[in-house]
Order: structure tokens, then C-alpha cells, then sequence
């Protein structure tokens, strides 16, 4: 089995949505600095449990806890928007809002990846990862 994805945060998201829907809740994935950053965005905004990094070769591996034991998920849709084949690019006043405010966008920006509420915040736009709520 190879190690390399062509999106690899399509595989992290595909990973976690599998992982939940047959009841597990931990998986772990090989790390980036990408998909690190989303999985630590979505444990802030208490989509996920935890994320940890174990040191391994040839690269570190993230460790997602995406809930306790006898709970349920706590999302009920992750989708990834940008794909490679097509990337979406949102400006400050373009950033979806989902489900009225109980969902959130991920944006990757200038200035790292944030969730919609921030990048707005921070008046910044930047490429759509993904959506959750």
C-alpha cells in the first residue's frame, strides 16, 4: 500500500467519516503539516476529540481521536469543497455560511488554515477546504 494520496485531505476526511460511521473512534493517518492543522482546527471547534503526532518511519503518524467511547459523532456531514482538479478560491465577503451559523467552513489563508469565522474576522479570503456541521 503506498503512502501518498493526490488530496490527501480528502483521504484524512474520508478516513474519519468511514471510521465513524462503523462506530470506531480513533483511526490514524500519516502527517502533514495540512492535514495536522485541519484536524486541529476541527478538534477547536469540538467537531473532533483530540490530535496527537507519534514519531515513526519514514514520516510521523496523527493519531484522531473522534470521540469517547459509547459516543456518537459529533458531525453529522464533513465534505471536502476544493479538490485538485478544482480548487475554490472565496473572497471575505464570498465565505459560506453553513446551516445558519451551527456549521463552519475551513479556509487555508495567508495567514494558516482558520475557520470561516476567523478568516472573516481577519478580513481574509483564501482557498474553501472543507465544510462541517
Amino acid at each position: 500500500m503506498s503512502l501518498q494520496s493526490t488530496d490527501p485531505v480528502a483521504d484524512l476526511l474520508t478516513r474519519i467519516r468511514n471510521a465513524a460511521m462503523v462506530g470506531k473512534n480513533e483511526i490514524r493517518v500519516p502527517s502533514s503539516k495540512l492535514k495536522k492543522a485541519v484536524a486541529k482546527e476541527l478538534v477547536r471547534a469540538n467537531y473532533l476529540e483530540s490530535v496527537e503526532t507519534e514519531s515513526a518511519k519514514p514520516r510521523d503518524i496523527l493519531v484522531v481521536k473522534i470521540n469517547k467511547d459509547g459516543e456518537n459523532a459529533r458531525f453529522n456531514e464533513l465534505t471536502r469543497m476544493s479538490k485538485p482538479g478544482r480548487r475554490m478560491y472565496v473572497g471575505v465577503e464570498e465565505i459560506p455560511r453553513i446551516k445558519s451559523g451551527r456549521g463552519m467552513v475551513i479556509i487555508s489563508t495567508s495567514k494558516g488554515v482558520m475557520n470561516g469565522f476567523e478568516a472573516r474576522k481577519q478580513r481574509l479570503g483564501g482557498e474553501l477546504l472543507l465544510k462541517v456541521w
